[in-house]
C-alpha cells in the first residue's frame, strides 16, 4: 500500500503577508508620511488663540522695521528695540535687555542733578523722561550704534515715522546736545 502523504491545511496569511515576506514594504513609510502630514497640516491652519492674535500686528511691525532698516542702510550698526522701559531723559531699555544712551544727548539725572563736566538742561528730569516715553516708550524703534558708555550701547535712534529721537529731545527743550560727542557723530541731520 502506498502511503500518501498528508498535508495540513494552509491557514490565511495574516495582512501585509505573503508567502513569509511583506507585500509592500513601503507602504508603512508611506502611512507615516501621511500621519505626519495630516499633523503637520493641523497644526499649520488650526485656529489662532487671542495672544497668538495679538502678537500678530507686533510681529509685522518688527518685520517692516528691519525692512526699513535694510533698506535705510544695511549696516551692522543697526539693530532693532522694542522699547521695555525709559529711564529717564537719555536712557532706555529693550525688551532684550540692552540698554540704550542717546548719543550727543543730555538730561538731568532722576533727582534733578548734573553730573560735574557734563551739559546741565534747565529742564527737569522729570519733563525729560517724559518726553522720551511719549516718543519712544513701548515703541518699535530703530537704533545705529556710535559706541558704548558704562555697560549702555551709545546710539542714534528713530521711531517707526523715521523721526530722528536723539533730534526730538533736544527740540523739545528738555535736553541739551553734548558738543563733545555731537562733533564725533552729528544728529539732527535729516
Amino acid at each position: 500500500m502506498s502511503r500518501s502523504r498528508r498535508r495540513r491545511p494552509r491557514l490565511p496569511s495574516p495582512p501585509g503577508k505573503r508567502n513569509g515576506r511583506r507585500s509592500h514594504p513601503g507602504l508603512f513609510a508611506v502611512a507615516v508620511a501621511g500621519v505626519a502630514a495630516a499633523a503637520f497640516l493641523t497644526v499649520v491652519y488650526w485656529p489662532l488663540d487671542d495672544e497668538l492674535e495679538r502678537m500678530v500686528p507686533k510681529v509685522e511691525q518688527i518685520l517692516a522695521v528691519q525692512t526699513e532698516q535694510t533698506a535705510a542702510a544695511p549696516t551692522a550698526s543697526r539693530f532693532v528695540c522694542e522699547v521695555a522701559f525709559v529711564n529717564d531723559g537719555d536712557t532706555l531699555r529693550c525688551q532684550d535687555g540692552t540698554r540704550v544712551r542717546l548719543h550727543a544727548v543730555a538730561a538731568r539725572e532722576v533727582d534733578e542733578t548734573c553730573s560735574p563736566r557734563h551739559p546741565c538742561p534747565a529742564a527737569s528730569a522729570a519733563s525729560a523722561t517724559a518726553e522720551l516715553r511719549r516718543l519712544a516708550g513701548n515703541r518699535m524703534i530703530t537704533c545705529e550704534r556710535t559706541g558704548q558708555s558704562y555697560n549702555r550701547v551709545t546710539a542714534i535712534c528713530w521711531t517707526a515715522a523715521d523721526v530722528e529721537i536723539n533730534c526730538a529731545m533736544i527740540r523739545s527743550g528738555t535736553t541739551v546736545v553734548w558738543d563733545r560727542f555731537n562733533r564725533e557723530r552729528a544728529i539732527c541731520q535729516s
